[in-house]
């Protein structure tokens, strides 16, 4: 059997091709992975910090958000060891797996060191089992350093850290599961394997540095936000009464992934008539009816960074008079929140600033029920619609709450309002970025006002085109 083994590996390896071929990003440099990193040793001191990669995964691989945001590199099973007082890094990786990459394709590993060093800026790149060694020598002599890790969950496909939270936390509930997270088990195993280093948390340098983009992120979430919204008119277009949800999901999926995208960011929101009052509703299974509004919330993971765009629409291609006194308001309301975003202010000035403008408009508007004029009034009090941070995850690491808004920070608004009465949940959502004079809707490129969206609705989308063939 050994024999065999030996043979079948030789005949894999004659059988690579004489140039390997390496998948690797091209969004950032080298030395834009080095400046991050300077970040990182000036907050660990002379202390040392490891970032864990994501683990082997079945089927498409995505590496952990911390990790390429620090390296760009996507092998599984990679640490990074950043020493704060040379200022130097080490990357750890697995070995060649021949067999594996003669049937998947090749993944950057230890034996392309010299690689690694150039695409990602590093000084030292060594084989995984030197761990151990390496962690080693920092034991030689006292004081030893402390070891920072990030103590908060990686987000990897369709995560945000929120969510990993939650479903972490129904996981140890269950009495036949209860096992920890991955960054608590790295922590338990540092603890025991080297008891002299005292662990410190990594986390709030991580998401402060990722709270603030820098030039070539916004540009990749302006294109993933403009992607949400060429997906998104396709669905407006394929819309009529008795279309699947999940047609209407599949036409702006074709959109994103002709255009690049590998992977949606989070679970497609498309929610026609009462489903639409379930604000993470995703099982998209149903037939769009006559009279509904269908609420569409999807973004593409568009080279590690996302988007986070929803509109609301009629399955039957016109606004009835409440819906656009109600979606009207909405919309009013996200003009008066692009009026007044801007830097050096916060989040409550901002509403109460749009509040004030909103107030009149309400006004103007003659409801035809009285329990629509209350859902609005109260949607003026309603302290969420300056949403959450996007960046790499749709709901991303750091926070814009309490504090004054800074260049680069991007984050959704999303202006909404309940009128739990008839189950009615209404809402609007785009991306946008802080700048030197203002804000950028990085989703402009998606229309929101009620007659372009009629329009849209009356040309013909891809699934008339591209109909259902399965009974």
């Amino acid at each position: 059997m050994n024999k065999l083994y030996y043979q079948l590996a030789l005949v894999m390896i004659m059988a690579l091709p004489a140039e390997a071929r390496f998948h690797y990003q091209s969004d950032f440099s080298a030395e834009d992975f080095q400046v991050r990193r300077n970040v990182i040793y000036e907050a660990i001191g002379d202390n040392i910090a490891i970032i864990q990669g994501a683990e082997e995964t079945a089927g498409i691989y995505r590496q952990s958000n911390s990790f390429y945001y620090l390296s760009g590199l996507e092998s599984p099973s990679a640490y990074m060891l950043l020493n704060g007082s040379t200022r130097e890094t080490v990357i750890f990786l697995p070995h060649r797996d021949i067999g594996r990459e003669r049937v998947e394709g090749q993944v950057l590993s230890f034996e392309d060191a010299d690689l690694v060093k150039k695409l990602t800026g590093v000084k030292y790149v060594l084989p995984l089992e030197k761990m151990g060694e390496e962690l080693n020598y920092y034991l030689w002599r006292a004081p030893h350093p402390a070891l920072y890790t990030p103590h908060s969950p990686d987000e990897k496909t369709r995560q945000s850290r929120d969510e990993i939270l939650s479903s972490h936390g129904r996981r140890i509930a269950d009495p036949w599961d209860g096992r920890p997270s991955k960054a608590g088990h790295f922590i338990h195993l540092l603890r025991l394997r080297y008891p002299q280093f005292e662990i410190r948390d990594l986390s709030a340098t991580l998401d402060l540095m990722r709270t603030i983009k820098d030039e070539k992120e916004i540009g990749l979430i302006r294109k993933a936000s403009q992607l949400a919204g060429l997906g998104i008119m396709e669905a407006m277009r394929s819309t009529e009464p008795g279309v699947m949800e999940y047609q209407l999901e599949a036409a702006a999926r074709f959109v994103f992934q002709t255009n690049g995208a590998r992977e949606m960011s989070y679970a497609a929101i498309v929610g026609g008539g009462q489903n639409a009052w379930m604000g993470h509703y995703s099982a998209n299974a149903d037939a769009v009816n006559d009279g509904d509004l269908i609420l569409m919330d999807m973004a593409p993971d568009y080279h590690y960074y996302t988007s986070d765009v929803a509109r609301m629409w009629p399955a039957n291609g016109t606004y009835s008079k409440d819906q656009r006194d109600l979606y009207g308001f909405v919309i009013e309301y996200h003009k008066a929140f692009m009026r007044y975003l801007r830097p050096g202010v916060t989040p409550a000035q901002i509403l109460e600033e749009a509040a004030k403008d909103m107030r009149e408009v309400l006004n103007g508007i003659s409801f035809s029920k009285e329990i629509y004029r209350k859902a609005c009034e109260k949607a003026l009090t309603f302290g969420g619609h300056i949403q959450h941070p996007v960046g790499m995850s749709v709901h991303d690491v750091g926070t814009h709450r309490g504090k004054p808004l800074e260049v680069g920070m991007v984050f959704s608004i999303d202006p909404m309002i309940w009128v739990p009465e008839e189950k009615l949940y209404i809402r609007m959502e785009d991306v946008i970025v802080i700048t030197g004079d203002g804000v950028e809707n990085l989703s402009a490129n998606l229309p929101f006002e009620m007659d372009d969206l009629e329009a849209l609705i009356r040309e013909e989308g891809i699934v008339q085109k591209r109909p259902a063939t399965l009974n």
